[in-house]
């Protein structure tokens, strides 16, 4: 096809070249301005994520060290260690087997009073000669005097790490003082505290906001890794990290934000967190690679946009010479009625120009419109048909009995199997127990993860043989354990322990359209769950609401547990349960 060109050439190399050279400049300025910025903005979050995870940080080391004096300050450790002191050598073994009993009563009651969420693994009490008189673990060294951590704890209080075969522990220093000692006086021992670092490791694993190649962690004072690396394995205690930001703060004691090389001779974007107080500094980086792609392809399609708009001028600038106004304004009529909605109007122009294909595309944007339209509407009527697919919430309460069967350690127990092993795992787990409590009229609500909800209602029997069909039922899921265990050794899978837990109430009930089951919640639910943490292992436990209805059942022997489970709010006490051998 043949096309004759009427305008001047000058005046569209003059166009093309004008808006070459403005694009050209808005392209270079918008580029080094989104640079600019992008760059101050990812320096912002890195000093913002370095600043909350750097102070967190802190705050739990003060606290576990905090926890760590109180042990040293109560004075039945004071007295001990006062009292061992003056032990002579050779009974130092026969005077600790007769304090043992103390020593271990006022572990137990510091771990009560500060919590078990410390993770406390060990505790080593060390007389002033550097004799180890206590330890919660078998002691393998008894003597202590030229270890550099009881040299450092006889003054003052620290946290160390040290390596384990799965990692590392957290040690927390103390120096012990005799009993209304006064300032400037001389320790009369140390404690050694040995803690898990999983509330440590939560705070520098969450890598969310830190994009493909973000990650945090933590370096001690001798330049070497204490957490786990993003890229490397066993980097705890064996990879160096010797970067600028690490020298800057344990050399000059500041914080560090900008580009540098990491501990992978990577080029990188990071920020720092100076705590050479405590002994370590954190970091968190980018690689800057991530942290550039933005700009390179902000880059890329400036050039492009630029060569399309470049283009685009050129025939604008061809389609100004043509006369084009008969069908230019046929197409303005026939774009008016598609947006006054009618879509069957078209075009029809059919010049062999770049008009003709115009209307021809405009044409065939009408139809495409117009077989939009229909797709849309038939979408609506779909949707108006699922619009009663909903979940119905009603006013209506009944007294139920809940019951929660939880597994133990089922995070620690899955984490070494396969998904296919994990499948096979739950679903013995989750099919016996479903089909015990069908055997006895329950009702299997949901399993939430690792547990199972189940409750009995009243509706189809009198009150009495409710309440005991629901107890039997928890008994007899507390027996299966040893079926399911030889269920699972059959298969090579790890056995389990599991908590049973009954609780007696009201409850709302929730009903769904697609489901013949009806959902439950309320606080009887929320009882039963939280009752559930203090349920000896395949044991059950029932709530003081649930033992005042059935106390008097002959049949079954209860027991009042004596820890009691605390919530924000109130106090729950529950009661173990068991048959009555006598009856």
């Amino acid at each position: 096809m043949s096309i004759t060109f009427n305008l001047d050439k000058k005046l569209i190399f003059l166009v093309m070249l004008v808006s070459v050279v403005a694009l050209s400049i808005t392209g270079i300025l918008s580029f080094n301005y989104a640079d600019q910025i992008l760059k101050e903005r990812t320096g912002d979050q890195l000093i913002g994520e370095s600043t909350v995870r750097g102070e967190t940080l802190r705050l739990l080391f003060e606290s576990r060290i905090e926890q760590n004096n109180i042990l040293a300050n109560d004075p039945m450790i004071q007295l001990l260690l006062a009292k061992m002191n003056e032990v002579s050598e050779e009974k130092i073994k026969e005077n600790r087997e007769l304090n043992r009993r103390d020593f271990l009563i006022q572990v137990q009651a510091f771990q009560e009073s500060v919590g078990f969420s410390i993770g406390l693994e060990d505790v080593k009490i060390i007389g002033s000669s550097g004799k180890v008189y206590f330890s919660l673990e078998r002691i393998t060294n008894e003597d202590y005097s030229d270890d550099p951590l009881f040299q450092k704890g006889l003054t003052s209080s620290f946290i160390e790490f040290t390596p384990t075969e799965n990692g590392k522990k957290m040690l927390v220093v103390s120096p012990v003082f005799a009993k209304d000692s006064k300032r400037g006086e001389q320790a009369i021992g140390v404690i050694i505290s040995k803690m898990r670092t999983a509330t440590l490791d939560n705070i520098l694993i969450n890598r969310s906001g830190l994009g493909e190649t973000g990650e945090v962690y933590i370096v001690n004072s001798n330049y070497l890794m204490l957490s786990e690396s993003r890229f490397l394995e066993n980097a705890v205690f064996q990879q160096r990290v010797d970067s600028l930001a690490v020298q800057k703060c344990l050399n000059e004691g500041i914080d560090f934000v900008g580009f540098y090389t990491d501990y992978r001779k990577t080029p990188i974007y990071g920020s720092s967190y100076c705590a050479n107080d405590l002994g370590i500094v954190l970091l968190v980086e980018i690689d800057q690679a991530e942290v550039e792609k933005p700009i390179d392809i902000l880059q890329s399609r400036i050039f492009q946009t630029g060569i399309l708009i470049t283009l685009g001028m050129g025939v604008a600038a061809f389609l100004i010479s043509k006369s084009l106004s008969r069908p230019i304004i046929k197409l303005k009529n026939a774009a008016n009625k598609i947006a006054s909605g009618d879509f069957d109007v078209r075009t029809n122009i059919k010049t062999r120009d770049e008009i003709g294909e115009l209307s021809f595309a405009f044409d065939s944007m009408a139809e495409k419109l117009q077989e939009s339209l229909f797709e849309i509407k038939e979408k609506e009527e779909v949707i108006r048909q699922q619009e009663d697919i909903l979940l119905q919430f009603s006013d209506q309460s009944e007294k139920y009995c809940v019951g929660m069967i939880d597994i133990m350690d089922s995070t620690k127990i899955c984490s070494n199997l396969s998904e296919t092993e994990t499948s096979e795992f739950y679903n013995i787990f989750i099919n016996s127990i479903a089909a015990i409590i069908n055997k006895f009229g329950g009702i299997v609500v949901k399993n939430i993860g690792d547990a199972l909800l189940f409750y009995f209602s009243f509706e189809n029997g009198n009150e009495k043989d409710t309440l005991k069909k629901c107890l039997d039922c928890c008994l007899a899921l507390s027996n299966a354990h040893d079926e399911i265990v030889k269920k699972l050794k059959k298969i090579n899978l790890p056995t389990l322990d599991y908590r049973i837990s009954a609780t007696y109430g009201i409850v709302r009930i929730a009903r769904a359209s697609t489901s013949s089951v009806n959902d439950i919640f309320g606080s009887t639910v929320n009882r039963c769950a939280k009752l559930n943490r203090n349920s000896p292992p395949n044991g059950v436990i029932i709530g003081e609401s649930f033992y005042d209805q059935v106390k008097d059942f002959e049949e079954y022997k209860f027991e009042k547990i004596e820890s009691k489970i605390v919530s924000t709010e109130e106090v729950y006490i529950g009661y173990s349960v068991s048959k009555n051998q006598l009856v």
